[in-house]
């Protein structure tokens, strides 16, 4: 009996702390979680803000998409009906004028949707950054939690800056994407607005 009585406190003080305690009890361990819990908050928030931006500018690009089939369509039915009721020579004679319009109209809408599916890509890579920094976050704040005293600091933390300020965005090789397809596309149709143009106006 005597032996039990000894043996208990000592498997009593052999318990091992848990981590959370122990980062509760240790200052710096404490102040680096906390301040890891904020960057992490504010990561997400920054995320959720470039979704709300992306999703934006998305809508931008489709309203551009539908004017510009809206204005040459209204374009064509004006025309046509313009020169059924003028005579033939005089509509022909001035068909550069709406051609002239046509084309400064479209070059400047595919300018526009360009612009903007560039400004789209470029905030999905500023997303996709965002994400991965807080997926690095979050695996050192489960470290932090799971390891207690035991985590490394100098060493850890040394590590999430360097994964930071060495990770380089792999260059792919220059290829065709959707947004050269689409920009080929407008220019087609553009240029089949101006022939349309000149058959209405002239035939």
């Amino acid at each position: 009996m005597g032996d039990q009585s000894t043996t208990n406190p000592l498997i009593m003080e052999a318990k091992p702390v848990h981590p959370l305690h122990q980062i509760a009890e240790t200052p710096t361990h404490k102040l680096l979680l906390k301040q890891w819990l904020k960057e992490e908050e504010l990561i997400l928030n920054r995320i959720s803000l470039k979704e709300t931006q992306i999703d934006g500018v998305r809508r931008e690009i489709t309203n551009l998409y539908c004017f510009f089939f809206i204005f040459h369509s209204t374009l064509l039915i004006l025309l046509f009906n313009s020169a059924s009721s003028t005579p033939h020579g005089g509509a022909c004679r001035r068909s550069w004028i709406p051609s002239l319009c046509s084309l400064l109209c479209s070059l400047g809408l595919v300018w526009a949707v360009r612009y903007k599916t560039d400004v789209e890509s470029h905030m999905e890579k500023l997303l996709e950054r965002e994400k991965e920094d807080g997926k690095l976050l979050g695996k050192c704040v489960e470290e932090l939690k799971k390891k207690g005293v035991e985590f490394d600091l100098l060493k850890e933390v040394d590590a999430l800056r360097r994964a930071k300020s060495l990770r380089v965005e792999a260059k792919a090789v220059r290829k065709w994407s959707a947004r050269d397809f689409v920009t080929l596309f407008f220019f087609t149709v553009s240029c089949l607005v101006l022939a349309l143009v000149r058959v209405i106006l002239c035939n």
